[in-house]
């Protein structure tokens, strides 16, 4: 289904009638509201918790702030605001990135290690199969607020082993009104989009549109995004439901870390192509709150998504002995189709009462998730053109069948316990029972069937104490759980190993995942208009996941669990106000490493032995986590109507993948430094012109790296087995962007009203 800028003009079309605002309001809410004064500590959105009764360095934003920097993603916007985040720009594509979070990740890739769980209006959207996050899914426009959770808080269940990303969506009643803009500029990209919002009685409604179009930086990198959210509610004084839908039909295409012969001669060369992914989403999500009395809250949601991937992707082939072609081919094309659908829900009951004369919050709960996988993969021999396009010479041949099914029950319970205004205790638990089956189609493997079963009760505990404003303590220790997933179960055979789509991936019959932090922080306000944090953190790992290469181009491998890897740190942040200036700032402090050694095979690693393998050591650097990151924002106004911010952001040294004993001759990808701009002008209280400039002094520089083979040493850089060697591949960040834009907005009645940043 193409719907295209349609969509966009059926939104705005929809604008008609009188709408009143309801003056009703429900305390369960409150989180759809555009600022954050609380934050949600559960994973269905219900009450808030003050973030200073919060035993964690929780970092919050609203939709209004990622809109006044015309960030592209959420996860850009992120990277560039937020502590102890980096990004990972591995497929050379905006829209798959990898999030980092102190040492975790969150990618769309099969087969990244994944360590970071991710909420949408209380529905956990890391996908079944291979607990992926798809950044690209996510209705920038329809984002109301955003709560970074650090740590592995156990109530948000299977995969926070480093962290919680929760976002909730706008709401008509919240977001009244209608808009529509559009913008254009570097790469040839095209973006526009329409909200539309209000209330009527106890009803209310909400809509927004996206359309997306841009060739990308890099050769054979373009992408269209076609985007919709909805959402219907209805609320009174002691009753909520909301039902919204959500729809995507994104093109992705990316191209993969380059070796820096090939980067030299230009960054935007591609090393092999096509890489293509297509996402193909119906979301269906109600949700539904109840004021039993003035202290007990009982809420709920159940939703259906329905999720097709589809990947093709070029590689070269390790089995080419130079005969004749086929059978015998230099290259491979690898084309794979996910299918899944997941269901479920969440219950959970909030009591507000007193206990023994104390302020006391309870929340306690249960959540079922079901997901039915249907995987396939099939490859076909190809050969390459002189600008390395894989052309097919014969019919894609299946290799992979699996039907994965995995269904997640958990039971979980927070409380926060007031001594007194300055003393609150917090004490969490949840209870997973993760059951993972995979089923072969093919008839060829039954090593594949298998049925698994994890189980654990993961604890937390947290104290604050808050003598005074300027000073906020706490100090919290939590434990969180991630179990293989069917597409890892999979791929774990080292006898047998796969072809993954999309990336350089792993695992086998592998044991859960268990994490344990502790952390010890400090924040407060100085002034007015001065606020601060600091933080310690340290998260252990249990049975980490580590992707083993099985072959010399990185195009197949297996997953093993590798002992003990630890991630710990120091995060700061400063945020001050002037008159018309303010400067917020981040850097943070990651040490990433394995804290047992184990055996590797890296026949690209300069330092691999006869047989290709490398001994990683207790203290070796986990690749691709850079050590120092620091962010710093300035926004002035200098009148009214016209504003401008400028953000720096700064990532140190990373190793590359393939280089886990950090002994590799080519050494760290280097570190870097970039500077983006973004303008905005109040033509009139409805007219508003925007521009953003990225990397500014237009900057060399890589976000990824990892060892591989480079098979294109020959003249121009065509394909030549008989000089394929070693080299360290990168993926380079882009250069200077500038895009331009108009945004219109519309009061209530189809009059203009003023294009706030709040709307």
């Amino acid at each position: 289904m193409r719907i295209g800028p349609a969509l966009l003009a059926a939104v705005v079309s929809a604008h008609a009638g009188t709408l009143v605002q309801a003056e009703e309001t429900n305390p369960a809410t409150e989180l759809e509201a555009p600022t954050v004064e609380v934050v949600g500590t559960t994973p269905l959105p219900g009450i808030g918790i003050p973030v200073d009764q919060v035993p964690a360095n929780v970092q919050a934003i609203t939709g209004a702030t990622m809109k006044n920097e015309q960030a592209s993603t959420l996860p850009e916007y992120l990277e560039r605001n937020l502590g102890s985040v980096s990004f990972t720009d591995g497929q050379a594509n905006p829209f798959q990135p990898d999030l980092n979070f102190r040492g975790f990740t969150g990618s769309p890739l099969l087969g990244t290690p994944q360590g970071i769980s991710a909420f949408m209006d209380g529905v956990r959207i890391n996908e079944a199969f291979g607990d992926t996050i798809n950044w690209d899914l996510i209705p920038q426009s329809a984002i109301s607020t955003v709560t970074l959770m650090p740590g592995s808080n156990p109530v948000f269940g299977l995969n926070t082993l480093g962290g919680a990303v929760s976002v909730n969506t706008k709401s008509g009643r919240e977001y009244p009104g209608a808009s529509v803009e559009g913008s254009w500029g570097s790469w040839k990209r095209q973006n526009a989009q329409a909200e539309f919002g209000g209330s009527k009685g106890p009803w209310d409604f909400y809509v927004t549109g996206n359309y997306l179009d841009e060739n990308g930086w890099r050769d054979h990198s373009e992408s269209q995004l076609q985007q919709l959210f909805s959402k219907i509610g209805y609320q009174t004084s002691d009753f909520d439901a909301d039902l919204s839908y959500s729809y995507a039909d994104n093109t992705l295409n990316g191209t993969q870390a380059s070796p820096l012969s090939l980067l030299a001669a230009g960054r935007q060369l591609a090393y092999t192509y096509p890489d293509t992914t297509t996402n193909r989403l119906n979301f269906i999500n109600l949700r539904l709150s109840k004021v039993l009395t003035r202290d007990q809250i009982l809420a709920g949601n159940v939703y259906y998504r329905k999720l097709q991937v589809g990947n093709f992707n070029s590689n070269t082939s390790d089995d080419f002995t130079g005969g004749a072609c086929p059978p015998d081919c230099p290259a491979a094309n690898v084309q794979s189709a996910t299918d899944q659908a997941t269901y479920g829900g969440t219950v959970q009951f909030s009591l507000l009462r007193a206990l023994a004369g104390f302020e006391n919050k309870l929340t306690i709960g249960t959540s079922y998730d079901h997901g039915d996988t249907r995987f396939t993969q099939a490859q076909q021999n190809a050969v390459f053109t002189s600008d390395r396009n894989t052309i097919g010479v014969d019919d894609f041949v299946v290799n992979t069948d699996v039907k994965g099914t995995n269904t997640y029950t958990g039971l979980f319970a927070t409380d926060t316990f007031s001594f007194n205004e300055i003393t609150h205790l917090t004490l969490s638990g949840r209870y997973n029972r993760a059951s993972v089956s995979v089923r072969d189609q093919t008839g060829t493997t039954p090593d594949l069937n298998g049925d698994n079963l994890f189980v654990r009760f993961n604890p937390a505990a947290g104290l604050n104490y808050n003598p005074s404003k300027a000073l906020n303590t706490y100090v919290t220790y939590n434990e969180g759980m991630r179990a293989p997933t069917p597409m890892e179960l999979t791929c774990a055979n080292p006898l047998a190993p796969c072809t993954l789509p999309n990336a350089f991936l792993s695992d086998p019959p592998l044991k859960p995942v268990i994490s344990k932090t502790f952390e010890l922080g400090t924040r407060g306000m100085l002034a007015a208009k001065t606020s601060y944090n600091a933080s310690l953190f340290r998260t252990d790992l249990r049975d980490d996941i580590q992707f083993i290469t099985a072959s010399a181009s990185n195009t197949a491998g297996y997953f093993q669990n590798v002992g003990k890897t630890r991630r710990q740190g120091l995060e700061l942040g400063l945020q001050q106000g002037f008159d018309k200036l303010s400067v917020r700032a981040a850097y943070s402090y990651i040490d990433a490493t394995y804290q047992t050694s184990f055996t590797e095979n890296s026949p690209n690693n300069s330092s691999a032995n006869a047989s290709g393998d490398i001994q990683v050591n207790s203290g070796d650097r986990i690749p691709g986590i850079p050590r120092h990151n620091f962010k710093l924002r300035a926004d002035y106004a200098f009148k009214p109507t016209l504003s401008a911010g400028v953000n720096l952001v700064y990532a140190s040294s990373q190793f590359a993948r393939g280089d886990e004993n950090n002994k590799d001759a080519n050494g760290a990808v280097p570190g870097y430094t970039v500077v983006n701009l973004d303008g905005r002008w109040n033509v009139t209280d409805q007219l508003q012109f925007f521009a953003k400039v990225t990397n500014l002094f237009n900057r060399n520089y890589e976000t990824f790296g990892i060892l591989g083979e480079n098979f294109f040493r020959g003249p121009g850089f065509t394909y030549d087995a008989a000089t394929a060697g070693p080299e360290q591949f990168r993926s380079p960040g882009a250069p200077r962007g500038i895009w331009v834009g108009v945004r219109y907005e519309f009061d209530k009645k189809g009059a203009a009203r003023p294009a706030t940043d709040e709307n």
